[in-house]
């Protein structure tokens, strides 16, 4: 029986106005299909103008400018549903879903989806359960002693995936995809006995207690910072009374 690194995997990124998920936008976005390894990827683009200023921060990042989103981008609410339709899909078809640090790209999502579509993310997800693998949970689970950064790029070249076009939002999402399946070559006996379902639900035990780890450490360090344990998707804010 096929493992499921070795099989058909979807993976999504996107690029923004910057890294606050309850205020920042989503600029362009991908979602990347692939059967099996080494098959061609099927990628779905989206270019949004999110309607609020691109900040130079921002545009130095993923290299999108204002004139760009304004000139070439879609308005939000109907790329939002488009994006949601096609997660969804994904979990009809069976595709366990790639998205590196998780509670970023799918919490902005949903606080995209809330705010232009008066809707959320899990309504897409009622019917038929959306499974994420984060490459960043299990490599920070499986080497959890390893020195050094775990951004996309250091864990590509840890990985020896190549990563071409950095912070764009299809090579992102291709690239973490490629992580996913080396993780599962590199741990096979951690990690071929357990099915997407059942990984779904230990990742967000093991984001929960690397949040604690990092949320002591900045304790002992003086670090005014609150690490969010939830996973994959933040909880909604409640509204300001």
């Amino acid at each position: 029986m096929t493992c499921w690194y070795e099989g058909p995997l979807a993976a999504f990124d996107t690029e923004t106005t910057g890294v606050d998920v309850e205020t920042d936008r989503i600029v362009s976005a991908a979602v990347v299909v692939q059967e099996a390894p080494g098959a061609r990827p099927r990628v779905t683009r989206w270019l949004v103008n999110p309607g609020v200023p691109v900040p130079a921060a921002a545009t130095a990042v993923h290299g999108l400018t204002q004139e760009q989103v304004q000139r070439n981008g879609r308005w939000p609410s109907p790329v939002m549903d488009e994006i949601a339709r096609q997660l969804a899909e994904q979990a009809v078809r069976g595709r366990p879903l790639v998205v590196m640090n998780a509670p970023f790209d799918l919490t902005l999502l949903d606080r995209e989806l809330r705010r232009h579509r008066a809707s959320s993310l899990c309504r897409w997800f009622e019917s038929t359960p959306l499974f994420v693998l984060d490459p960043l949970v299990l490599d920070k689970h499986l080497d959890r002693y390893r020195k050094g950064r775990r951004t996309l790029g250091a864990l590509c070249a840890h990985y020896e995936v190549p990563l071409d076009g950095a912070h764009d939002a299809a090579a992102d999402a291709l690239a973490a995809m490629e992580v996913v399946r080396a993780v599962g070559r590199r741990f096979p006996a951690r990690l071929e006995r357990l099915s997407p379902a059942e990984l779904h639900t230990l990742q967000a035990v093991w984001h929960a207690a690397q949040a604690r780890g990092l949320q002591a450490w900045f304790a002992r360090t003086g670090t005014e910072e609150t690490v969010d344990p939830a996973w994959p998707l933040r909880p909604n804010l409640p509204a300001a009374a």
